[in-house]
């Protein structure tokens, strides 16, 4: 026996609206913020590794944090999988500041 008014029908198109605005969002955040820290958190520990002055190494390691900060933000809004995107932006933003804390202040 069916009952009344019940059907098989896909979910309501809001609900799939919220979930891309969701999933967009998270892109936009993690493509700003997390490319931003992940870019200095490398910047920072390239600068740390660097065999000269701590100016010079400042310079070099800040140059191609500019491109690398593109890339991450390109990166965010082309790969499928937004936990992959998450998991690697955020992941490895972590990774570079645990690194950089580890080797401690530039003698």
């Amino acid at each position: 026996m069916q009952r009344v008014g019940w059907s098989r029908a896909p979910s309501h198109p809001r609900r799939h609206m919220r979930r891309a605005a969701a999933v967009m969002t998270g892109r936009c955040l993690t493509a700003l913020v997390g490319g931003y820290g992940l870019s200095a958190a490398l910047s920072t520990l390239v600068a740390r590794l660097l065999p000269l002055t701590r100016v010079e190494a400042t310079v070099w390691a800040m140059i191609p944090a500019f491109l690398l900060y593109a890339g991450v933000a390109l990166w965010c809004f082309h790969e499928p999988r937004l936990s992959r995107v998450v998991g690697g932006v955020w992941g490895g933003a972590i990774a570079a500041v645990l690194m950089v804390w580890w080797l401690g202040v530039r003698p």
